[in-house]
């Protein structure tokens, strides 16, 4: 955090876990040019950079959605298993392009072809660091596998072949519950046509 409006009077590592938690003591430049006082400390929870990939068959008009259990959401007593698209976490040194390839293959068991940015964007900037890469591939999506995922990383996945227009309809009926899936799937509805005249038969 190297800002000349922010000035960082402490930053402590208070938990070092599947999660990461920096707490700061901080001020920073109002809008009037002036100064806050020391803020009451601040937790940030360190999540790092992710990417999420919508995987859209241009030929067959259909999208590749997973389905995996989310503690997060299960500790709320909501639902537990969740539908979405194919994300996952930067190594160090991949780009978010090689990153949603790299997750396409291990998660859904899709080869990426094209890939168009959807967007970028902070999922809770209150309290997170994690910034999202959003991407849409083209896929072949015959003869997938039911489940995928790494074994190593406890992954549990669902594959999902799914037609557009009712994949579109999730959306609308609100049975998406994340914010990557409702993003990227917005944006797919609105692109669509393109896409498909685009990539179809490629």
């Amino acid at each position: 955090m190297d800002h000349p409006d922010i000035e960082i009077q402490e930053k402590k590592r208070a938990y070092n876990g599947y999660l990461k938690v920096d707490v700061y003591r901080l001020r920073h430049r109002k809008f009037d040019g002036s100064w806050t006082g020391v803020l009451p400390p601040r937790e940030v929870c360190v999540r790092g950079q992710a990417v999420g990939i919508l995987l859209y068959d241009p030929d067959r008009d259909n999208v590749v959605l997973i389905e995996q259990f989310r503690v997060g959401a299960a500790s709320t007593g909501g639902q537990a298993w969740l539908t979405e698209i194919v994300a996952g976490l930067l190594d160090e040194g991949e780009t978010p392009e090689e990153v949603a390839r790299r997750e396409a293959t291990e998660e859904a068991g899709c080869t990426v072809r094209d890939v168009e940015m959807i967007c970028d964007y902070y999922p809770s900037p209150g309290a997170f660091d994690e910034h999202v890469t959003v991407f849409c591939g083209s896929v072949d999506s015959r003869g997938l596998a039911e489940t995928g995922g790494l074994a190593e990383e406890h992954e549990d996945i669902r594959i999902m072949v799914v037609p557009a227009e009712e994949a579109i309809c999730l959306l609308d009926e609100n049975r998406l519950n994340n914010s990557i899936a409702i993003i990227a799937l917005g944006w797919f509805a609105r692109n669509r046509d393109r896409l498909r005249s685009q990539w179809r038969g490629k």
